[in-house]
């Protein structure tokens, strides 16, 4: 006789004094009150031989649990699609790479961009026919090593065969439909113009680390532009980039150079326009190497001394005989005139002797007062890494004071350089310069020279290559003007005339309204061994055609020149600064 029991049973409840239970969520209590109801359903089931009813409750709970588990899987996928960051080209192999924005220039042109690529996996033990994967594989995929590939076939694990594949090369693989053969996306930084901008683009690693240039400088900056789906723009334009390269490559071996720089900038907003270093394994010497450039140095002498009221375009200085700076040192000129010269004579003529005057004459503090003011007493601060720290003298004795006047005894980088050009193709103001377009806004420019001290080195500027030493420089109705620079190198504690270094600095167009834009631009060649040595040789023509080549792309029209008459002497010579 079977005997049912009729007797209920009701869940056990927590005593009042349970306190663990009391702080049980609420959710808990209700899932473990589910489980034993269930439970108990069973039970009941079994105890009234009904096993039927045990059946379809199993059935039941199994739906549910599947039917949750279900829900929850759709639930998490929707979520991650719809939520996820948002990444750039290539899925998720590496978010750092991934998020990196595309660099652009000041005109969009795409300068470096993320592309997936795809690692080939191997998993030997999927594999059915190895000979014949080995050879299906090697045939899709030439550039594959047979020994790592057949290492890889007949392993004992699932190891990385070959990085880098093309979405091309990928699909050439996976179509061969082959067990234990994988991809997994990874995300690479390319440079489609490479080696073009290389010194400014610089690189990032393989984990979307910037490692030099701009890709380094601006790291965080890219990394925020990437996240927000944004490009990265930097103030080069890739015309003037490429004009800037040709030439002073060019230069550089038509004059058989050790190294060559190049700079365009725009003088008025400080932005760099194209920046170059020869040969590309040398490094980025426009901004870490440093060197003595000779008489370019005699437009800032000429300039500080005119804006201090020292002189004026009237003055008159002493080229007779050398001049004695003390200690038993003479000051002469290579090109030696035997007479007293005008300034404009002096700077035309590229006197040693005018500017050891000019400097001795106003001064240790002076002298070193404007030089600051130039920037050649600090590190630059362009954001770019390895920026070189000027060599400055400790003694500013007068003698310093004469070889400092036309750039020895003071060495400094080639972005500095640019930077006090700048001074002066800007109206007088030290603007920074920088790779951001629009310039730094972070930063007010501060006035260095007046006015008419400005408008006093336009003119002699523009004079020295219509008939001085910087014909070699003219572009045909651009209204080039600037200073030529010759210099020998120290080698062995004295200075060899066989290792020189050979400078125009140059600024156009001289003649632009106030507030117009005026561009800065820059070639240096170091140790050039083929005929001359001298700046107005080996770097004046190199300027003359990048300014003829690159106005168009600058919106500057060639017209009359002011300076110049039917018989190519100059006019419209500004008023003599008065002296203070």
């Amino acid at each position: 006789m079977t005997i049912r029991s009729t007797e209920r049973f009701a869940p056990h409840r927590p005593a009042p004094h349970d306190g663990a239970m009391r702080r049980r969520a609420p959710s808990a209590r209700w899932l473990m009150e589910l489980v034993w109801r269930l439970e108990h359903g069973f039970e009941r089931a079994r105890a009234n031989a009904r096993p039927e009813e045990d059946t379809r409750v199993r059935i039941f709970v199994l739906l549910v649990v599947f039917s949750l588990v279900f829900a929850a899987l759709a639930i998490g996928a929707a979520h991650a699609a719809l939520f996820a960051p948002k990444r750039g080209i290539g899925g998720g192999a590496n978010p750092a790479a991934v998020s990196r924005a595309d660099l652009v220039d000041r005109n969009g042109r795409l300068l470096a961009s993320n592309i997936t690529h795809y690692g080939l996996y191997i998993d030997p033990a999927e594999i059915w026919d190895r000979e014949l994967a080995f050879d299906q594989i090697r045939q899709a995929l030439p550039r594959v090593s047979r020994n790592k590939l057949r290492r890889a076939l007949f392993g004992s694990s699932r190891i990385i065969v070959e990085d880098g594949l093309t979405p091309n090369e990928r699909t050439a693989v996976h179509d061969l439909a082959l067990g234990g053969v994988s991809f997994e996306p990874e995300d690479r930084r390319v440079y489609p113009l490479s080696p073009s901008s290389l010194f400014v683009v610089g690189r990032a690693d393989a984990g979307g680390a910037g490692l030099s240039g701009a890709e380094k400088s601006f790291d965080a900056d890219i990394r925020a532009a990437g996240q927000e789906g944004q490009d990265f723009a930097l103030s080069i334009d890739l015309r003037v980039q490429g004009v800037l390269e040709n030439e002073v490559a060019a230069a550089a071996v038509e004059n058989k150079a050790k190294g060559a720089v190049g700079i365009v900038a725009d003088a008025m907003t400080g932005e760099v326009l194209g920046l170059t270093s020869w040969p590309a394994g040398a490094g980025n010497q426009v901004v870490s190497s440093t060197f003595e450039m000779g008489s370019v140095f005699k437009t800032f002498t000429i300039a500080s001394a005119v804006d201090a009221g020292a002189a004026n375009l009237t003055t008159m200085l002493d080229a007779t005989e050398g001049f004695d700076v003390g200690g038993g040192r003479t000051i002469q000129d290579f090109h030696a005139t035997h007479r007293v010269l005008s300034l404009e004579e002096v700077y035309l003529h590229s006197s040693n002797i005018g500017t050891s005057r000019l400097a001795v004459q106003m001064g240790a503090g002076r002298m070193q007062d404007y030089f600051g003011r130039f920037g050649f007493l600090a590190q630059p601060t362009i954001e770019l890494p390895q920026l070189a720290k000027p060599r400055t003298p400790s003694d500013w004795s007068n003698s310093t004071l004469a070889s400092m006047s036309y750039g020895y005894a003071i060495a400094v980088s080639p972005i500095q350089l640019v930077q006090a050009m700048n001074v002066i193709g800007s109206g007088g103001r030290f603007v920074p310069l920088t790779l951001r377009p629009g310039g730094r806004q972070d930063v007010q420019p501060r006035q260095v020279l007046s006015a008419g001290t400005v408008q006093t080195m336009l003119y002699l500027m523009r004079r020295n290559v219509v008939a001085g030493s910087g014909k070699p420089a003219d572009a045909p109705g651009l209204r080039v003007g600037g200073k030529t620079g010759s210099a020998n190198k120290l080698v062995g504690g004295r200075y060899d005339p066989s290792h020189g270094v050979g400078t125009f600095a140059a600024l156009f167009p001289v003649d632009a309204a106030p507030g117009a834009h005026r561009y800065s631009i820059i070639v240096l060649l170091d140790e050039p061994t083929s005929g001359s040595r001298l700046g107005g040789a080996v770097s004046a023509p190199a300027v003359g055609r990048i300014a003829d080549r690159i106005a168009p792309f600058l919106n500057i029209q060639r017209q009359d020149d002011p300076w110049r008459t039917a018989t190519g002497a100059a006019v419209a010579q500004p008023e003599p600064a008065a002296a203070q």
